[in-house]
């Protein structure tokens, strides 16, 4: 069986720490009890034995008036006493229980067995009786018992352990939360950077393990700053040294060519240069995915209604099923690009049965982008998650590269939400993207 853990690793040590800290009292109590307490609760025993044998010796040796007196002022009587019901006590004072036990079994082997002996416990006044010998008939008397028999220095000693314990357990707790801070401040820093932002420097004046990854993590931020930059730069230069020539091959076909040209061949080329245009695009949408833009709050579903007017304008009919939706942060430009990618996926591979529905779960907002296409295998949904991956149902369609979902995915992670395929029920595929609200 698999004991449940805490989560986090704070709840873990300070779980261990009190384990360890309960465990060590425990094992101290076991030791003082049997090799301190009891030889100690044993000895007092066998003294208070030996002082009721000379008791009973003397009393039974004086006359029997003098005995009577000397019976009259220990309390003695006749009758036996009446010993009164102690579970309660022995669950309240479960020490004190312990060594008087110990006690009684030892007084009860030293002395003689017509001897015997009976505890009562009345509150604070507790009383051993004993039968003894007096004026020549047995007479029980209450003795005053011995501090060793009873447990107010145990009581005491538990009581202070247990304090040392909890303030042990306390220090622990304050020196793990310190010491976790900066782990914290890390794991903020973490999804700073995985949401394209830049933290601030973490500190690097803690312990030297903690600082050793601060440290680390600092440098490793610094190198995707410049790697960022790198790439903004490249990203730059390609638009600009392959859309120039793109542009001037347009304007140098248009002088070129004469009037009466084969416009089939015309509108060919001119297909060719468009697809080039759109595939450097596409690389330019994966290589960037909107990490400068800032992210503001907006209402996703007017930016689907705008959506599907505009499709619905290109002849493409969009169903909506718009939920409440709170206000969501968002990046406008990235996320025009991820629904403008999903709807126009789902017009060239779904083609029937479009639509687009909206709702609020789990503290997300849902957008699934729906069709009534020839659907996709399990298998074959995960791999379109892959940059340059394409469905079957795709391998004719020309003029994709197999960034569009790539691209979807990469959006929904810079907004700190997930990308999911499913089928849709009737047949057909359904791609969900969750956002945090």
């Amino acid at each position: 069986m698999r004991i449940g853990l805490p989560r986090s690793l704070l709840a873990r040590n300070i779980a261990l720490l009190v384990a360890l800290v309960a465990f060590t009292q425990v094992c101290s109590l076991m030791v003082l009890l049997h090799f301190a307490q009891r030889p100690r609760v044993e000895r007092a025993a066998t003294v208070f034995a030996h002082y009721v044998s000379m008791l009973d010796g003397v009393m039974a040796a004086m006359p029997a008036e003098e005995a009577r007196v000397a019976v009259a002022r220990l309390g003695g009587q006749t009758d036996a006493p009446a010993v009164d019901d102690v579970m309660e006590a022995r669950a309240l004072h479960p020490f004190r229980t312990w060594q008087r036990d110990v006690f009684m079994d030892e007084l009860h082997k030293a002395l003689p067995p017509d001897m015997p002996v009976q505890w009562q416990d009345a509150g604070d006044n507790e009383r051993l009786w004993i039968r003894i010998r007096a004026a020549g008939m047995p007479t029980w008397v209450a003795l005053p018992m011995t501090a060793d028999a009873q447990a107010s220095g145990i009581t005491a000693a538990i009581a202070l352990s247990a304090a040392l314990g909890l303030l042990a357990a306390l220090t622990g707790y304050l020196i793990q939360r310190h010491i976790n801070r900066p782990l914290q401040d890390l794991a903020r820093a973490a999804l700073h950077v995985s949401a394209g932002e830049t933290p601030a420097p973490l500190p690097t004046d803690g312990p030297t393990e903690i600082s050793q990854v601060s440290s680390a993590f600092n440098r490793m931020t610094e190198a995707l700053q410049q790697t960022e930059k790198t790439r903004a730069l490249m990203l730059a230069g390609i638009s600009h040294d392959i859309r120039t020539p793109l542009t001037k091959l347009r304007l140098a076909m248009a002088m070129a060519l004469p009037r009466g040209t084969d416009d089939a061949f015309v509108g060919s080329v001119e297909g060719y240069l468009d697809r080039i245009d759109t595939i450097l695009q596409q690389f330019m949408d994966y290589a960037g995915s909107g990490e400068r833009e800032a992210p503001q709050p907006g209402d996703l579903n007017a930016l689907v209604r705008q959506l599907a007017s505009d499709f619905a304008g290109l002849g493409h009919e969009f169903e909506l099923d718009l939920g409440d939706l709170p206000p969501v942060s968002y990046r406008p430009t990235s996320m025009l690009r991820l629904l403008m990618n999903l709807m126009q996926n789902a017009i060239n591979y779904g083609r029937t049965g479009l639509m687009v529905r909206t709702w609020k779960e789990g503290g997300a907002a849902h957008v699934a982008v729906c069709d009534r296409g020839i659907g996709i295998s399990v298998a074959e949904l995960e791999q379109l998650r892959a940059p340059f991956s394409r469905g079957d149902n795709a391998r004719g369609h020309s003029g994709g590269t197999g960034l569009g979902l790539a691209i979807v995915e990469r959006i929904a992670r810079l907004h700190g939400g997930s990308l999911a395929f499913r089928p849709r029920e009737g047949g057909g595929l359904e791609v969900v993207v969750s956002l945090p609200v």
